[in-house]
This record gives structure tokens, sequence and C-alpha cells, in this order.
């Protein structure tokens, strides 16, 4: 093709939500599967292994220490060696570690299983943020990161039918049915992980399948937007400073709050559920635990496209904060009536599910490229350790019978999460953020990349 010739946006867009979006999808969907797979082993793991609600709280909370603690410099890894080699190695050892748990015998073993996995996991969602940010331009990025996002409601669906169809059903070589959740579990990862080490582009400019016109278009249509924004400082110590930038501690906080509803939910909804029908089996908390995150990935793929055509992002986001809060109330009011505490449960999980990619596409229309880096890892990490007071404040209020009374935790929390959004100012576009002109570029390699991979070989 002449150089001159223009570049169509669509034909290279849909090249690589095509080839792009699946390999994030899966990486995400098996990633929470297996992180959240204890939540329905604990049915009957926790008899065998002698664990109560407060300690169970706790190893499920553990697991988030290392996960934060290594965020940030997995994303600076990442983007140092490339994303092909740093995620098919989350990938490999998470999957590892998954297995291994499933022949745990005690409950210090349990707890050392489930650190690991959080350092073998450590990166992985920030990474595939970051990832995103080399191939897709800002109005299509809400629902690139909405399409990956959607991962993590289907992975809890299929973990739900799964986890519960195997705890009914699967007692092979003499092992407990809840071994084989984490093993079974397990294994896919692993599989995909020596995929993508073998399959997958970096970024643009190594992708086989576009062409050489369609490389130089792409790179150089996101590294213009991004030179387009507001108070881009050119200096390689700029992402490092995102430790301490108020503006990134402030979007974390907000996400650190949201963190503690979506991994209560997460870790809880299998007790829950058996709280609201204690008559009900493993197969049938499984099938009716699915539901809610059924209707939340259903309401994600409205909210993210709408969010994406209109901009009301913040909006979206504090509409989706109230819906979640109105589920808990529901949820502690009717604890005795299956169906409006079932109902309750559906409104926490489109609130919680459904804000997800809508807040991560308005912090990348927030921070700056170079903020962008170390921020998004920064602000994951706080969500994360949301993740881990979530689980065990919840374990601790929660009581053997009442699982429900520790859910005014993540309540409380997205209340102030609300609360400290409405005072989020965001930037307005500017015409080269809204517009971008389908004309090539000379090949422009990632200012991300190449600050964050001179600060890693700083830092590290």
């Amino acid at each position: 093709m002449p150089a001159n010739k223009a570049v169509g946006r669509a034909e290279v867009t849909r090249k690589v939500r095509r080839t792009i979006l699946p390999i994030a999808f899966l990486l995400y969907a098996f990633n929470y599967m297996d992180r959240s797979s204890i939540s329905y082993a604990q049915l009957t793991m926790g008899k065998e292994l002698g664990i109560d609600v407060a300690t169970y709280g706790a190893i499920a909370a553990i697991f988030f220490i290392a996960y934060v603690v290594l965020e940030v410099p997995s994303n600076m890894i990442l983007a140092k060696v490339g994303a092909r080699l740093w995620l098919a190695r989350i990938a490999i050892t998470w999957g590892l570690v998954t297995v291994a748990t499933g022949f745990v015998y005690n409950v210090t073993q349990l707890y050392i299983a489930r650190i690991l996995l959080g350092i073998a996991e450590a990166g992985l969602f920030p990474g595939l943020i970051l990832f995103l940010t080399y191939w897709f331009l800002n109005n299509d990025r809400g629902r690139a990161i909405g399409a990956m996002a959607l991962a993590m409601p289907v992975a809890l669906i299929a973990g739900s039918l799964s986890g519960g169809f195997i705890l009914d059903h699967a007692n092979w070589f003499g092992l407990s049915s809840w071994r084989w959740i984490f093993i079974l579990q397990g294994l896919p990862p692993v599989l995909l992980g020596i995929w993508i080490l073998l399959t997958l582009a970096d970024r643009p400019s190594k992708a086989k399948w576009l062409k050489a016109d369609e490389k130089q278009w792409l790179e150089g249509a996101i590294a213009d937007e991004y030179a387009a924004m507001p108070g881009e400082k050119q200096d390689h110590a700029s992402e490092l400073r995102a430790l301490r930038n108020p503006k990134i501690l402030y979007l974390g906080l907000i996400n650190a709050l949201a963190g503690v509803a979506t991994y209560g939910m997460t870790f809880f909804l299998p007790q829950v559920v058996s709280q609201l029908n204690p008559s009900y089996s493993p197969t049938n908390i499984g099938v009716f635990g699915a539901i809610p995150y059924a209707c939340g990935a259903v309401v994600m793929l409205l909210l993210v496209r709408y969010a994406d055509i209109s901009g009301r992002r913040k909006f979206i986001v504090l509409a989706c904060f109230a819906t979640a809060i109105i589920g808990l109330i529901m949820t502690a009011v009717f604890r005795g009536s299956p169906v409006l505490g079932m109902l309750g449960l559906i409104l926490l999980a489109c609130g919680v599910i459904g804000n997800i990619p809508t807040y991560w596409a308005l912090i990348s229309e927030v921070l700056t490229k170079r903020q962008a880096v170390v921020g998004i890892a920064v602000i994951n990490a706080l969500a994360s350790a949301g993740g881990f007071f979530g689980p065990f404040l919840i374990g601790k209020l929660a009581t053997p019978g009442d699982t429900i009374v520790g859910m005014t935790v993540p309540m409380v929390a997205l209340v102030l999460a609300f609360v400290l959004l409405l005072f989020v100012k965001v930037p307005a576009r500017t015409p080269a953020q809204t517009q971008v002109q389908e004309k090539p570029h000379e090949p422009a390699q990632s200012a991300i990349e190449e600050s964050v991979g001179r600060s890693a070989a700083e830092q590290l």
C-alpha cells in the first residue's frame, strides 16, 4: 500500500479487537476464576480443615498482601521486558500454584498457598490495562476494557456453576471434591500461558497480522492522543512520582473502597446464597449464585457502550455505586426471603460489576500518559488493598449462622466511595482526543514503554 494512502481506522480497530481482546479476556477470566475458587471450595473445605468464618476471611484476604506490594514493580517489568514474556509468566505460575492448592492438608499450608498465589498473580490486571493502552485509541479504549472486564462476571458464572457441580460429583482418586476445584481450574491458565509465549505481539509494530502502514498509523495515532493531553512532563522519573501524586492516590482510594465490595461479594456470595436458603445443595448454590453475575455482565455491556458514546463516565459509576448500596440493604433487610434477598444480590452485582470498565476508562481519561504507567498499577494495588480489608472485616463481623451481617462492611465502603467520587473533576477532551485523523504516521515507540524501561532498570 502506498505511504500516502489513508489507513482505515475501523479496519485496524477490528483487527486489533479480533486478535488482542480474546487473549486479554481469557487471561482475566481464568485469573478471576482461580482467585475466587476458594469461595466454593470453602463450602466443604472448611469442615475438613477446621476453618471457621473468621479464619476463612483471613485466608481469602492474605492473598492480597503480596499482590498489593508487587503491583507496581510488575507493571514496570512488563514495560521493560514486554507483555508476551511477562503475561505468560504470570499465567503459568498462578496456574501451577492453584493446582498445588488442591494438595494442602492444613490451614498453615493453605495460608502459604494463598500468599504464593498473590505473588504469582500480581500485576496481571494493571498489566492488561496498560497493554490495552498500547493498542486502543481513547474512544475505543472503554469498550476494549469493557470486553476484557466482561471476563470477570463470565469467570464468576463459570466458577459458580462448575464449583457447585464439582463439589457434588468429583471424588476421584481418594481426593475430596473441593480439592478438584483447584486442580481442574488451575490447569487451563498454564496452557494459556504457553500459548501466549508462542503467539502474542507486545505492541503494534511487532504484529505480523498488521500491514506496515497500519502499524505506523496505530502507534502514531495513540502517541498523538497522549501528546495532546495537558500537564505531560517529559522526564523519565515522572511515572515514579505517581506513587505520591494526590490525584492518583485519591482515585486509588475510591477504587480501594469499591474493592471492599467487589471482593466481599466474590468471596462470600456462596455463603450468603446458602444462608438465604439453607436447603440448597452445592449445585443449587452454584446455579443461583451465577444469576447475579449473569445480570451484572449484561449491565456491564450496556453501560460501557453508553459511557463511551455519551462520555458520562463519572455519572455512570456513581449510579452503579448507588445501585450496589441499595442491593446490599435489600439483602440485609430481606435475608429471610430467598426471592427478595436474591434480588438484592442481583442489584449488588449489577452495581459492583457494571462500574468496573467505565471507572478504568475514566481513570485513563484523567491521567496523563506517563502517570498511567505506574498510576494504573497504584490504583489497582489500592483496590487490592480493599480486597484484603473487605474479606478480613466481613469474616470478623460475620458469625457461623449469619454471613449477611458482615456485608455491612462493603455497604459503608460504597457510601464513602460515592461521596469521594462526587469531587473528582474530569478534564474536557481536546479535539485531538475526540477525533483522530486517519492518516499515516511515522513509527513511534511507546513513550510509556521507553520511560518505564529505563526507570525499571534503575529501580529494580
